[in-house]
């Protein structure tokens, strides 16, 4: 009761935000101080049990408060960390916690320019910068912030089903005939989720063969095509992976247009994780024939290092959009304004309420360059190549596929010394199932590092090493090999 807005609340308020930032700071810079714990890890029992979370009728004191701000960052993964190689987004960026900061401060919606003029011509800005960088002329098209990748993907669904068949938006999908969507094995599993939340269905996604590197493979994809077209159904999407989830492979994108060209089916590009690739003159031809897509997903809160959430459509057609979304709700987008309409973005999201996601990107970029991030960018690249040639020849490691990874992404399995001599049977299969889970157990119980594993069709788990964050260096790597030889040395 004693802060802002009650009278006098003034000093009070100050004092209590100055404490919290005080909190925010001592915690920005433990993330990234090497001799403490990425985690401070409990299992959810014993969190429950330590603590009060529950909420009560009477309120706290502000000390209490600041406890629980305390405690929450006390448990919390700091994703910043050097040693935090877990996700796809990682890393902590000043100049975008900043922005974040003020994106809060400002708490506004970024449906009307009426309510949120600069984010609005912020986001105006930015996205033609992006989709110049995919290479559409002039930055030409339309594109929407919105809250992550699998949401891009879903819109790209929906805009390219109503292109094809405008009377769905009114009439539904019992007035259209049977629609499939084709993506290769290794994408992402967002594709089906938006195949069944928009009443597609998942049966209606057809996965396509990848080659040992998990790249689509064209002749696949035209085979499959060609077998829906006889059974009477309708394609309608084709959705492209520039840097798949778990080996961060580039599908071909120039054959795959000219797939989707012949036979009029929309190309969608899902470069979430990517996309960020386009910033660097070195590395962006693996995404060559990107400019021929309809839409592309791109995320700058993965290789980029935007705070999160940061996850952009770009689409090539203006209007499409607009008129695939818009409810003209008179009470909110009212045609009598007195400023320029187009700059009311809300009628062409699904979402009414949307958070402001631009502000980070632009400061960041305005703070970096494109160089900036061109450098943050080679930089990870090369740490993965350092990776690679380092384990590649190694005792004890074992390469998923051959060849040097394309994007961060490193999949490869640790060998105990146990099971170095055994022959490739089904017994070493299950015995080298149950490393990568225990390892990454006691990574987590020792707080010192976090990598991903996971199964892959045929194969058993296995870690697969990212690297997003800018903070991490050769020493982060080498530690990395050395931690996961000392927590699997027994097994």
């Amino acid at each position: 009761p004693d802060l802002l807005p009650a009278c006098d609340g003034e000093i009070t308020t100050m004092s209590f935000l100055q404490d919290v930032v005080d909190i925010l700071l001592q915690y920005v810079a433990k993330s990234f101080d090497r001799s403490t714990k990425v985690i401070d890890f409990h299992y959810p029992n014993e969190l429950l049990q330590e603590y009060n979370w529950e909420l009560a009728d009477q309120p706290q004191t502000l000390e209490e408060i600041l406890l629980n701000c305390r405690t929450t960052l006390k448990y919390a993964i700091k994703t910043g960390h050097p040693r935090y190689f877990n996700q796809l987004s990682t890393g902590l960026d000043m100049v975008g916690l900043a922005a974040d900061w003020l994106t809060s401060a400002a708490n506004t919606n970024m449906f009307t320019y009426e309510i949120a003029p600069v984010f609005v011509l912020l986001e105006y800005v930015t996205l033609r910068k992006m989709r110049e960088m995919v290479g559409w002329p002039g930055g030409c098209g339309d594109g929407i912030f919105s809250p992550g990748g699998a949401i891009s993907n879903m819109y790209a669904m929906l805009i390219a089903r109503f292109k094809m068949f405008p009377e769905v938006k009114e009439k539904g999908m019992a007035a259209i005939p049977r629609l499939v969507a084709f993506t290769s094995e290794h994408s992402h599993f967002s594709v089906k989720k938006g195949a069944a939340a928009l009443g597609i269905g998942t049966d209606s996604v057809i996965l396509i063969r990848c080659d040992e590197r998990g790249k689509m493979i064209p002749s696949d994809l035209e085979r499959r095509i060609l077998e829906a077209k006889q059974k009477g159904f309708v394609p309608f999407l084709v959705s492209a992976t520039a840097g798949t989830t778990v080996y961060g492979a580039f599908d071909p994108l120039i054959a795959i247009a000219d797939i989707c060209k012949k036979y009029k089916i929309w190309m969608h590009v899902d470069g979430a994780w990517g996309g960020g690739l386009l910033m660097s003159r070195k590395h962006k031809w693996k995404l060559n024939g990107v400019e021929r897509a309809n839409s592309v997903t791109w995320n700058p809160h993965k290789m980029m290092g935007v705070p999160l959430q940061c996850s952009a459509l770009l689409v090539r057609e203006e209007g499409l959009m607009q008129s695939c979304n818009q409810m003209h709700a008179s009470y909110l987008f009212q045609q009598d304004k007195h400023y320029d309409l187009s700059y009311d973005t809300g009628d062409k999201a699904l979402q009414c309420g949307r958070h402001v996601d631009v502000f980070k990107l632009w400061l960041m970029w305005r703070a970096k360059g494109t160089t900036g991030f061109e450098a943050q960018i080679d930089k990870c690249l090369e740490l993965a190549e350092y990776l690679y040639n380092k384990i590649k020849n190694r005792e004890g490691y074992e390469m998923v596929f051959d060849g040097k990874p394309q994007h961060t992404n490193v999949c490869f399995w640790y060998i105990p010394p146990s099971l170095r001599g055994m022959e490739n049977n089904e017994e070493r299969m299950s015995r080298l199932a149950k490393v990568a889970p225990v390892i990454k157990a006691r990574m987590m119980e020792y707080g010192t590092t976090m990598v991903s594993y996971q199964p892959l069709g045929e194969k058993v788990n296995f870690f697969r090493m990212v690297i997003s964050n800018p903070a991490a260096t050769h020493q982060d790597i080498d530690f990395l090999i050395d931690e996961i030889e000392r927590l699997g040395q027994d097994l």
